[in-house]
This record gives structure tokens, sequence and C-alpha cells, in this order.
């Protein structure tokens, strides 16, 4: 199962603490604020859940599976995922 925001959104508003508007309200800053950061070239760690890290990849060869032709792929940036000890563990738990 896909978790999306208005499932997220939804969990906040049925936990009866939070009008839909202002649920949709604090998913949608919460998201920009780890994108904005992320964008900038920062890690997030998110205590107890994991840490999304910035990396840099430097320029290499490559083959086009299709053609076989070689070619060279440019640099960028990727995004990685941790998972903390304490996410880690629940999910092997429920094995």
């Amino acid at each position: 199962m896909t978790l999306t925001k208005a499932d997220l959104v939804n969990r906040l508003y049925k936990s009866e603490m939070f009008k839909k508007t202002d649920a949709v309200k604090y998913v949608e800053t919460l998201l920009e604020i780890i994108k904005s950061r992320l964008v900038d070239g920062e890690d997030v760690l998110i205590s107890g859940f994991g840490k999304f890290c910035v990396k840099d990849k430097r320029a290499r060869r490559g083959r086009n599976p299709h053609t076989g032709e070689d070619l060279i792929l440019e640099p960028r940036r990727v995004i990685t995922f941790r998972p903390s000890g304490v996410l880690r563990k629940k999910v092997n738990e429920n094995k």
C-alpha cells in the first residue's frame, strides 16, 4: 500500500485534533520544509524515523542498454534514506 499526502491529511483529520484545512496546511508545510532543506543540500534527520541525505555523484561512464553505445553520465545529486535503528527494528519485528 502506498501512503499519500491525502492519507496523511485524513489521518490527522480523523485524530480529531485538527480541522481538515489545518491538516492539509500542516502536511504541505512539513513537506515544503523537507524539500527546501534537501534542495539546499542539507540532510534532514527525523528522530526515530530516519535521515534523508543529499549526495553528489560525479560524472561517470555509462552505456545505453538499448543500443550498447558508450556515453558519459552527467554529475547529479541523489537523495538517499537511512532508517533509524528504531524504525529498522519495528520493520523487522513485523516480518
